[in-house]
């Protein structure tokens, strides 16, 4: 049986996890209105990994008998000033989800709530690839800058990455 605290660390957890979803969803959108196609894909790709996520989050809570409690998410922001603003700001988030995850790790491990822990290392196993996948991309268009040709280049091989499809920095470039 999961414990209040735990139960309720988990709903936040998971409101994160949509909360990220739908913020990959807006950048999709405004990728998309910028005749990105490829960058609203990869983007696009990115919310269902999230709401994936999510769903294991639910999943679990529900497993260990506790109650599921889905909170109310906020708007996403719905105007970049570029591509490489929406990666930058991917990036910062990825950092915060990061953090997020390991204060509910944290809180696993003063508990010693062990099947948490062990369903929480795939989390900050992933949030390691989350992380180092964002920031290569975000230095990415920081290289391209401007240069249009530099960011077809990207569109067309970020736009390669499947639906669902979990993405390597090494799939990355």
């Amino acid at each position: 049986m999961i414990s209040k605290a735990m139960q309720d660390a988990m709903n936040e957890q998971m409101k994160h996890e949509f909360y990220s979803s739908y913020l990959y969803l807006s950048m999709s959108a405004f990728l998309d209105s910028a005749n990105l196609p490829g960058l609203a894909r990869w983007m696009r790709a990115q919310a269902q990994e999230e709401t994936k996520h999510a769903m294991k989050i639910f999943d679990h809570v529900l497993d260990r008998g506790g109650k599921v409690a889905l909170q109310q998410l906020g708007q996403p922001p719905a105007d970049f000033t570029s591509p490489r603003d929406v990666f930058d700001q991917a990036h910062k988030h990825e950092e915060q989800v990061t953090a997020s995850i390991n204060k509910v790790y944290g809180q696993a491990v003063d508990e010693r709530d062990f099947a948490s822990t062990a369903f929480l290392d795939w989390f900050v196993r992933e949030q390691v690839e989350e992380e180092k996948t964002s920031g290569l991309l975000a230095e990415q268009f920081r290289m391209v800058g401007e240069d249009r040709p530099g960011l077809l280049m990207l569109d067309r091989e970020l736009g390669q990455r499947k639906s669902g499809q979990s993405e390597s920095p090494a799939d990355a470039t």
